[in-house]
């Protein structure tokens, strides 16, 4: 991806989550400048802030997504058990942007179609090498409730409505009828590792260079902040 794309996708994405009254934290709007000069390294250890992913693919519009890691956790309090155990991100998803199928080995996670469009979500359970089931129904707590679909069935989430999907549970999804701002609260999100996609993909894009960023991604991290 362009950096002068991302920049605007950055812009845009920040006037859509306002449009429903969610305002980012104050670290958002940091410049990469404003970054080296402060204590950043809460930001990078726990890998919060901006991520925009074409997963490596180069079609962003296609396959693609928009997500702010709000608050997060390390993975060291999970073995132990205690302390900061849970993480939560700010995510949109457009209409048909498909973010392709994956799953967690680790991480539990409540899906909340915050405002907008419809959420739709495309859902296999796992076999018991781990790899996707395409023959075995899917069980999943959603509001309350428990929701059984065929394999590959789809759970269609209104605004307001929410899916726990516990690890291990094949997921992918995408916004019908419109953008959808989508909510993610979780145990310790760890992007870097517990990502399991069905394609041979990556997690997060390839960037071109061809104007300063306005603001960092978390995989620019390493690269400006080392």
């Amino acid at each position: 991806m362009k950096r002068s794309l991302i920049n605007e996708i950055l812009k845009e994405g920040d006037a859509f989550i306002r449009s429903f009254g969610y305002t980012l934290p104050p670290f958002a709007y940091l410049t990469p400048e404003q970054m080296k000069e402060s204590d950043h390294s809460l930001y990078v250890e726990r890998s919060m802030g901006w991520d925009i992913t074409d997963y490596g693919m180069e079609k962003f519009d296609e396959m693609g997504l928009f997500l702010f890691t709000v608050r997060n956790g390390i993975a060291a309090d999970l073995k132990k058990g205690t302390g900061m155990l849970y993480a939560e991100k700010i995510m949109i998803s457009r209409q048909d942007q498909y973010s392709p199928m994956h799953r967690h080995m680790l991480k539990a996670e409540d899906i909340i179609n915050r405002g907008g469009a419809k959420l739709v979500l495309e859902l296999f359970a796992p076999n018991k090498e781990g790899k996707i089931d395409r023959e075995s129904d899917v069980t999943v707590p959603v509001d309350g409730r428990l929701v059984t679909l065929p394999a590959g069935g789809l759970l269609k989430l209104d605004p307001g409505e929410s899916v726990t999907l516990m690890p291990g549970v094949w997921h992918a999804f995408w916004g019908e009828g419109g953008d959808v701002l989508i909510g993610e609260v979780s145990t310790v999100n760890d992007d870097k590792t517990d990502n399991w996609f069905e394609q041979e993909i990556g997690r997060f894009s390839n960037i071109e260079e061809d104007e300063a960023p306005v603001h960092l991604l978390v995989s620019d991290y390493d690269t400006y902040l080392a």
